[in-house]
């Protein structure tokens, strides 16, 4: 009995629950519009750009884009390398005259010209020294007059008969003698003035001196290491770089046609950009790298550049006149090979295969498939397909055919103002 019980009022529930979706129904069917679901699935007229609206995504708006126009003009092909900055000349100051350093006439971190004087040298023992040379070649030189005054009366008595031929040639023997005496006096004077010179201790370039390796009251050597200070050439100021050995053809090519520009990339804390030219290329590759070694000038005016740091290079070493090009993350990839979504008049998409040649960072060379004026998607092209509709980005004009307003027919109802 309560079995029996149980089962009709389930019975029951079920009855009202039919009949109450029925009443929902029947509800619905009587509002504007009909059923949701019906009025979802109402397929729409075809006309202008119906095709295109049915293939709008989501709830029949147009996929937002950004677009760029396909423009012919000269693309520079670079090629980018790390480079170390190097002075074209540096040298380490040494005394060539051993003894006490006495005076430092540079200012640590100062520029200097060839030529200035750097430092001085106690000189009192060159000074000694270009005396005792200077006395020497007087000596000779009294001794050499004396000698060709004998000679002359050895010529004069060999003609009356007073003296012996073999004494004439034994007194032009010690005349020659004497000469070649003075000559070698007037070499040692010549060497003690340039050892007294090098007391006096002259830049031999013009740059700019580093930091104080001596002071003053030391005993300097020429064989000393670190020497008194370090000149380095500031401007112009050269960059030693690699590159891969297959870019050596086009790189040769490029130095044949003419200079070849380098600049430097920004690097941290804003520093300036560089622009100089390739200056030479090594005569070997290295075998265990494969790279060679390039050399580059900058004038450096400005100090930008500073040996012993590291910069970013860029080279330009092609040029592609008049090619048609293309932001390069306009360029996709699919399994027919490289395409692009062009923008059409009616503000839909086509996928166009494209042959593309050289690239850079930023562009791409399009060698078939995209004339110049038309434009292409650069970015929102992962939601797009053959014939999508789009809305260009910063576009006044509409991005698609504005559909017809429906007309309000009897049974619409107006929401009292």
């Amino acid at each position: 009995m309560k079995r029996a019980t149980g089962w009709l009022v389930a019975l029951v529930l079920l009855a009202g629950a039919g009949g109450a979706w029925w009443w929902w129904q029947r509800q619905e069917a009587q509002a504007p519009g009909g059923p949701p679901n019906q009025q979802a699935q109402a397929p729409q007229a075809p006309g202008p750009g119906g095709a295109a609206r049915m293939r709008r995504p989501g709830n029949g708006t147009a996929v937002p884009v950004t677009v760029a126009e396909a423009e012919r003009r000269d693309v520079a092909l670079t090629v980018d390398a790390l480079g170390t900055v190097v002075p074209l000349e540096s040298v380490v100051v040494r005394t060539q005259l051993d003894g006490q350093l006495m005076e430092v006439n540079f200012r640590e971190g100062r520029e200097v010209t060839k030529g200035d004087v750097l430092a001085k040298v106690d000189d009192r023992n060159a000074q000694a020294a270009l005396q005792q040379a200077e006395a020497k070649k007087a000596y000779d030189q009294a001794q050499l007059a004396n000698a060709k005054v004998d000679l002359q009366r050895y010529q004069s008595l060999v003609r009356n008969a007073g003296a012996t031929q073999q004494q004439l040639d034994t007194q032009r023997a010690q005349v020659a003698m004497l000469e070649a005496q003075v000559q070698q006096d007037e070499a040692a004077i010549e060497q003690a003035r340039t050892q007294l010179g090098f007391a006096t201790i002259r830049s031999p370039l013009s740059g700019r001196v580093g930091i104080r390796q001596v002071d003053p009251g030391n005993i300097v050597r020429g064989s000393d290491t670190n020497g008194i200070v370090t000149v380095t050439q500031m401007a112009p100021i050269g960059v030693t770089f690699t590159l891969p050995q297959q870019e050596l053809p086009r790189l040769m090519r490029a130095l044949a046609s003419g200079p070849v520009p380098v600049e430097t990339l920004p690097g941290p804390g804003n520093a300036p950009v560089a622009r100089g030219t390739l200056l030479t290329v090594d005569n070997s590759v290295d075998p265990t790298t494969g790279t060679i070694k390039a050399k580059a000038i900058f004038p450096n005016e400005d100090r930008a550049l500073w040996p012993g740091a590291f910069v970013n290079l860029r080279l330009r070493i092609e040029v592609v006149p008049q090619a048609t090009v293309v932001p390069l993350v306009s360029i996709q990839r699919g399994p027919e090979g490289a395409y692009a979504f062009v923008v059409k008049q009616d503000r839909t998409v086509e996928q166009r295969p494209v042959t593309i040649g050289q690239t850079t960072q930023m562009d791409a060379v399009v060698q078939a498939g995209l004339q110049p004026g038309e434009r292409v998607v650069t970015s929102g092209g992962l939601r797009l397909s053959a014939g999508t509709a789009v809305a260009i980005a910063d576009d006044k004009a509409p991005s698609s055919p504005q559909a017809p307003r429906p007309r309000r027919t009897a049974d619409a109802r107006e929401t009292p103002k």
